[in-house]
């Protein structure tokens, strides 16, 4: 079940490349109406204002690097971004946005990946929630391996909230981390998801060697900065 959910969410993503970015920018499906449109954007301003609270960093590892929207304000406090994902389609999206000779993109399974430096900061958004709860602790200690000692980790993620996700997904607080997720075209997908409390989190940051700030905004988001000594 796991290996193939975990394939499944690739796939996924993959598939959902051409209009990740509407779920982000409140587009089409995902759009809530101006309130709560308005609402959402304060709330990403928020978290975009800590994570620019980090000093300059010379160089930036994000997983799951996404179509850019992320990357882009990485290269407003760094000098040079790896940028990670298993999905060609959103690097290739990602890559032609911002034309940047300051990001270098690698294909690669984040289940596989292993980390071959260390970076003043390593950045992941919406990432976490998909780690299957068994892969948690070693997947942190790989983020924790690849960042300098002195440097820090930022994640942003998501809070269990129906208007986050499309107009036409309901989303159950069942207690199960399998989630249905539809695309635009029909296509259904079934991924992992999990939605953390602050405390839970910081728990698992500590445990792998963090000191680790956990916040959240009213509705939507969950944002920790955590430093490695």
């Amino acid at each position: 079940m796991k290996n193939n959910i975990l394939q499944q969410q690739i796939a996924y993503y993959r598939a959902r490349a051409n209009e990740y970015d509407q779920w982000f920018y409140r587009l089409g499906r995902y759009d809530r109406g101006e309130k709560l449109n308005q609402l959402w954007f304060k709330e990403v301003d928020a978290v975009k204002q800590a994570l620019h609270q980090i000093r300059q960093a010379e160089e930036i590892l994000e997983l799951a690097s996404g179509t850019g929207i992320w990357t882009q304000e990485l290269l407003k406090i760094g000098k040079k971004i790896t940028a990670i994902d298993s999905s060609e389609e959103v690097l290739k999206i990602n890559c032609s946005k911002l034309n940047s000779p300051n990001v270098d993109y690698h294909q690669i399974d984040l289940f596989a990946w292993e980390p071959d430096a260390e970076y003043d900061l390593v950045f992941f958004s919406f990432w976490l929630s998909h780690v299957p709860p068994e892969l948690l602790e070693a997947f942190l200690l790989k983020v924790y391996k690849s960042v300098r000692v002195g440097g820090q980790v930022f994640i942003v993620d998501s809070r269990f909230e129906p208007t986050s996700t499309a107009n036409n997904h309901i989303l159950n607080d069942d207690g199960s981390i399998y989630k249905s997720r539809k695309l635009n075209d029909g296509q259904e997908f079934q991924i992992i998801k999990v939605f953390y409390q602050p405390d839970e989190l910081q728990m698992h940051l500590t445990e792998v060697g963090f000191k680790a700030d956990v916040k959240l905004t009213e509705h939507y988001f969950i944002y920790a900065n955590a430093t490695k000594f």
